[in-house]
């Protein structure tokens, strides 16, 4: 005879029947895809314009989540969009900066003065 365990009663919290149910934000929805963009654009400079605008967007979600008391969710998505953003800025930043030094090397090592044929004085 096998015996199974009783169940353990489980403390559930009433909610007021007025209470909204928690509903995901659709901003940190829209932060992470900005954020995809901008960091699989990053390299290419353009990736500047959506990481700006989700980082933006991730204010104000954050600001929304913390005033609607616990109802808006998408915490998750909105620190991975975050961090997505942050990453096609360094990708960008980056891209300057190898831009600049190929441009700084190529501008050092172009001869100087005009080249004229061998048979002009």
């Amino acid at each position: 005879m096998q015996l199974t365990p009783a169940p353990t009663p489980v403390a559930t919290i009433a909610r007021h029947p007025l209470d909204p149910d928690p509903v995901r934000s659709t901003k940190a929805r829209a932060v992470f895809l900005l954020g995809l963009v901008a960091a699989l654009t990053g390299l290419f400079v353009g990736g500047i314009v959506p990481a700006t605008i989700a980082l933006t967007l991730a204010r104000q979600a954050r600001r929304e989540a913390y005033a609607s008391g616990g109802y808006l969710t998408g915490a998750a998505w909105l620190a991975r969009g975050e961090r997505l953003a942050w990453v096609g800025i360094v990708l960008t930043a980056t891209a300057i900066v190898v831009a600049a030094v190929v441009g700084l090397f190529h501008l050092a090592t172009a001869p100087v003065g005009q080249d004229f044929a061998p048979t002009v004085d």
